[in-house]
């Protein structure tokens, strides 16, 4: 038994420095060909899961579930973090519009393109939507610190990508439910269920996202001041683990506890002085957990099944591209008359949609679970990101600048 645990320690270890390594070389690597980061992270776990047979973490096993669930729940803190309450005044109503009805515009699009295509029984052709309807803070924040576009369309990109990830995850494990209970979809009951998970995990993030800040914060009753980025991580893990024993959603928590540490100023909270170390911790951090999630991913792709699906995939991600994103943005920006959305702008956000961490979490969990066509599930998502981040993310630029939407 201790031979055993010993020879565990060691293989994470080892699993650890490997992934980190291989991280940094893509890095420095995707630097150089002017690429997205997580598109070499991908590339090193296809090469050293499946080339040399290194990195051979299964998706069922602890370790990688482990990692999948702390990495989504302390990238969405991060994403809630890194809104700005002020910024959404203007653009308030698209930003909603976008993250809940945009992500089922997007699901409804994906599941009928899935099942036409791909042959997927109704409930799965969901899941694979809600898993791939949300869009990406760890990949789109680092693009716009290379391209400067208009405040109003990236302050809207960004919070989107933050609230529709958790409006995603919760999406996900709500048809979860339903699949594991083996019975039939119920549109009021799944409205339901959603609304409890959702609004569930906004109170729960809320109480432990404010009571930790406060501590930490306050002037006077500051007792955790010294210790301002140990406590964000306990913030974060708090809520999550909260809303999950509560049986509603840790995500949503971990994401409203997230964008009350961001907004602590319009809580009377003053935290001004640990902004810079705060910041320098939670970059290094998810860079960390995104090396560890998407070399994970690629070095767990089942080629066979991509080949076999090759082409019906690409037409998913096709539909998924052209004609998803596209209703969904019309339709959450054109009802919106205060923000004022050009036609150019509007153009800019059919495009600007990479699928990234939060899906490919989601997709290596429901793996893990041995849920029915989880394979096919994941293969398409595989590709969904490798496609939107070297196409989309790697266009970005080009179109902001043809549109004339650089600043």
């Amino acid at each position: 038994m201790e031979n055993n645990i010993a020879e565990m320690v060691r293989h994470v270890i080892f699993l650890l420095i490997l992934i980190f390594a291989l991280g940094m070389l893509s890095g420095k690597l995707a630097v150089w060909l002017k690429l997205p980061d997580v598109a070499l992270f991908l590339v090193a776990g296809i090469v050293f899961g499946q080339g040399f047979h290194l990195v051979t973490e299964t998706s069922s096993s602890f370790t990688n579930q482990f990692i999948l669930t702390i990495g989504s729940a302390l990238i969405l803190f991060d994403g809630g973090r890194n809104i700005r309450l002020s910024g959404l005044k203007k653009v308030g109503l698209t930003v909603a519009m976008l993250s809940v009805p945009g992500v089922l515009i997007t699901c409804a699009a994906v599941a009928a393109a899935a099942h036409l295509l791909l042959g997927l029984p109704w409930m799965y052709a969901l899941l694979l939507g809600a898993i791939i309807s949300s869009t990406d803070p760890a990949t789109l924040i680092p693009v716009f610190k290379q391209v400067r576009i208009r405040t109003k369309v990236r302050e809207t990109v960004e919070s989107e990508s933050a609230f529709n990830d958790a409006t995603g995850s919760i999406l996900t494990f709500s048809l979860l439910g339903v699949i594991a209970g083996g019975q039939a979809l119920s549109v009021g009951a799944a409205v339901g269920q959603f609304a409890v998970s959702a609004l569930g995990g906004i109170a729960v993030g809320a109480a432990v996202g404010y009571g930790l800040c406060l501590i930490t914060a306050h002037l006077r009753l500051g007792l955790l001041r010294d210790y301002a980025t140990i406590a964000l991580v306990v913030t974060a893990l708090g809520a999550y683990w909260l809303g999950d024993t509560l049986h509603v959603s840790g995500f949503m928590a971990t994401f409203t506890a997230g964008l009350i540490w961001g907004n602590a100023g319009e809580f009377k909270l003053n935290i001004e002085d640990k902004l810079q170390e705060i910041g320098h911790f939670t970059e290094n951090i998810t860079v960390l957990l995104r090396m560890l999630i998407f070399i994970l991913l690629g070095s767990q792709v089942n080629f066979q099944v991509i080949a076999d699906h090759l082409w019906t995939s690409l037409g998913v991600i096709a539909i998924f591209m052209l004609i998803g994103r596209p209703l969904t943005v019309l339709a959450s920006a054109l009802p919106d008359r205060k923000a004022g959305w050009s036609w150019r702008e509007i153009v800019f956000m059919f495009w600007v949609r990479e699928t990234g961490v939060i899906p490919a979490a989601l997709s290596g969990m429901i793996a893990g679970m041995g849920v029915k066509y989880a394979d096919i599930i994941a293969s398409v998502t595989f590709m969904a990101v490798l496609v939107t981040i070297l196409l989309q993310a790697g266009t970005t630029a080009y179109f902001a600048r043809k549109l004339g939407l650089e600043e």
